[in-house]
This record gives structure tokens, C-alpha cells and sequence, in this order.
């Protein structure tokens, strides 16, 4: 009589076990009886049901991470690996509509396929080297926008998108970074031309000032200063104690002999 007991609590735990479904924070539940949703997504609470006739189907509302290693192309067709995380969420309004069109796999039918489009369509925007100089965030954005854009009104909310590495095979990466080096190269040679250029530059105006100033010199010297500087040479000779002999046409001094 006691195992009988036993046997039929037991049942009726285990009844009771398969017909009740508790929905948690962060979930909503889908209830769907002979194939048919009867009402609108369930809060977060236990709830009771007939497991021969109806289940309850819990999808997360919480914010989930999508996590991808993505081969994208480059614009000038080179292949890179990236790796990229998706956070998104269910809207719980729209969570019947999520499970009615798209089914419990609902982030591979739609929010993967609509995410690896997308972040293959941005990164082929940009050069190989851009995607290393160009701030992540501005890329980030740009594939936020428009994966927003294509999947917000399915049901789902957009939280961030996280561009966590870009990685290029290493003949690639040393392609790039030789013609990095050669621009820089380039670049360097250009400004080594800038400055001679200058430097002719100036050494032609300072030509131009000493021609100038000769030029101004020359013209100042006339007759009568040639004269009076050769009077003040000649006074300079005939008062020094030192015994020479100077013939002198009246004009400029000449010393023949200096003892």
C-alpha cells in the first residue's frame, strides 16, 4: 500500500513538475497550445499548463553577445580575418512575433546572416591599410547604423557592435607595410626638395642684397672721395717715423722703399 503511495506521489510530482513553466527576469514566455499562440508573451512568473496539449517556449530578452571570426574583403580585393561581437536583445513586445516568423533560431536566421552582410559590405569599403588606420569606433558606427537599420524592425534592439581585432596574413601585412614605408619615404623625399628649394632661394636674395649693396658702394665712390682718401693716406705716411721713399703724382701714394 505504501509503494502504491509513493508511486502515485510520485506521478503526480512529476505531473505537476512537467506542467509548470517558470519564466525568469530576463526571458518572456511564448505559450502555444495545439500549435496555436493564445495570448501575448508571458512576464517573468511560474505559470501552469497541460504538457499533452500545450508548451511554453522562453526567449531571452537580456542583452546577448553574437560572437563572429569574419573573412572581409578589402576595396582593393585583399581578404582579411576580423573578429566582431554583436550585442543585441529581443524586444519583449515584439517576442512573439521573433518566435512566429523566425522559430527558436532566431539569431542565425536573421541577426548573424544580416550582421556577417553587413560587416563585409563596410570593411570592403575601406583599403587594407585603412582598416588599421581609420579609428575603430568610426567603422563601428558605420556597421551599427546600418545593421540597425535592417533588423530593428523584426524585433530586435541593437546594442553595440565591437570590432575586437584585424588580422591580415603576414605577405599581406608586409606588402602593406611596404608601401607604408614607401609613401613615407616619399613623403620625406619631398620635404628634403622643399628645403633645398627654400635654400636657393634665400641664397639668391642674399646674392641679390650683396649685389645691391656693392652696386650702391660704387656708385657713391666719386672723384673727390678717391682724392680726399688718398690725401689722408699720404698724411699718414709723412708722419710715421719709419724712412721710406714715396713718389706721388698728387693723386695716391706710392711706397718704393720702407725701412
Amino acid at each position: 500500500m505504501k509503494t502504491i503511495q509513493k508511486l502515485f506521489l510520485g506521478c503526480v510530482i512529476c505531473a505537476f513538475t512537467f506542467s509548470c513553466a517558470i519564466v525568469r527576469p530576463g526571458e518572456v514566455g511564448i505559450k502555444q497550445t495545439m500549435g496555436k499562440i493564445k495570448s501575448d508573451h508571458l512576464a517573468q512568473g511560474a505559470y501552469v499548463f497541460n504538457p499533452f496539449t500545450t508548451t511554453v517556449k522562453k526567449i531571452q530578452t537580456r542583452t546577448v553577445e553574437a560572437y563572429n571570426e569574419l573573412d572581409v574583403p578589402t576595396k582593393e580585393g585583399l581578404t582579411v580575418k576580423s573578429e566582431i561581437s554583436l550585442l543585441y536583445h529581443v524586444k519583449p513586445e515584439a517576442a512573439r512575433d521573433v518566435y512566429t516568423k523566425y522559430g527558436m533560431n532566431y539569431q542565425e536566421v536573421i541577426v548573424e546572416t544580416n550582421f556577417r552582410s553587413v560587416a563585409r559590405h563596410i570593411c570592403g569599403l575601406y583599403f587594407a591599410k585603412e582598416l588599421f588606420a581609420v579609428d575603430r569606433k568610426k567603422i563601428e558606427k558605420e556597421i551599427f547604423d546600418e545593421l540597425n537599420a535592417g533588423i530593428s524592425d523584426k524585433g530586435f534592439m541593437l546594442d553595440a557592435v565591437l570590432l575586437k581585432s584585424i588580422t591580415m596574413p603576414p605577405q599581406i601585412f608586409q606588402a602593406v607595410e611596404n608601401k607604408l614605408k614607401s609613401e613615407q619615404e616619399s613623403l620625406q623625399m619631398e620635404y628634403v626638395i622643399s628645403k633645398q628649394k627654400k635654400e636657393a632661394e634665400r641664397m639668391q636674395i642674399e646674392a641679390e642684397a650683396i649685389k645691391n649693396y656693392n652696386k650702391t658702394v660704387s656708385e657713391s665712390m666719386n672723384e673727390m672721395m678717391v682724392k680726399w682718401s688718398g690725401i689722408q693716406v699720404l698724411k699718414e705716411l709723412v708722419t710715421s717715423t719709419n724712412s721710406k721713399v714715396i713718389i706721388t703724382d698728387g693723386k695716391s701714394p706710392m711706397i718704393i722703399n720702407d725701412k
